[in-house]
Formats: C-alpha cells, structure tokens, sequence
C-alpha cells in the first residue's frame, strides 16, 4: 500500500492527576524513535509511512505510557491514503507554506 498519513492524538490517564504532557512528551518520543516522518502540532501529531508500520508506532507508544504508570490511555486517530499515489504531508500543505 501507498504511504498513508496517520495523526494521532493521545491523552494518558495519570495515576495521581499529574501534568499529562511529560507522558504526551514520551509518546513524541517513540515515534522519534521508529524514524517515520513526523509533524508535532498543538493537538495531534501527523506521521508518515506505511500504514502497518504507522500502527505499530501507535501500538508502541500505548504500552509506553502503560509502562510509565497510566491506567488509561485514549488514542484518537485520523488516517488518510490514496489509491493512485503517495500520501504526503508536504502535498497536503504546500499551499499553506
């Protein structure tokens, strides 16, 4: 399959109600690590690749936070492809830029 482009938003449970963006920050993290392209926005993150792969990091980033000590984890995702090319985050906003 073509590169899809997958945003994530995830919004960890702290088990004492602590500041949640120090979890948001490893999440970021992880995908850092897979090295997939990627775009931080205020709300969501924008990654790039194939879709499988962009799962994977999803899947990643869930146990992470698991790990560090959230009981819960909300993950909203939006996902675009294309039949005929490429998805990319560059095509998408070039107009913008």
């Amino acid at each position: 399959m073509a590169a899809s482009l997958v945003s994530i938003q995830i919004i960890p449970k702290t088990e004492n109600g602590e500041d949640s963006i120090p979890f948001v920050d490893e999440a970021i993290k992880i995908i850092e690590e897979a090295g997939v392209p990627y775009q931080v926005n205020p709300l969501e993150t924008t990654m790039e690749g194939e879709l499988s792969e962009l799962f994977g990091v999803i899947e990643k980033m869930n146990e992470r936070l698991h790990e560090l000590g959230c009981p819960s984890i909300i993950s909203q995702v939006k996902i675009y492809s294309r039949k005929d090319k490429q998805a990319s985050m560059q095509d998408l906003t070039k107009k913008y830029r």
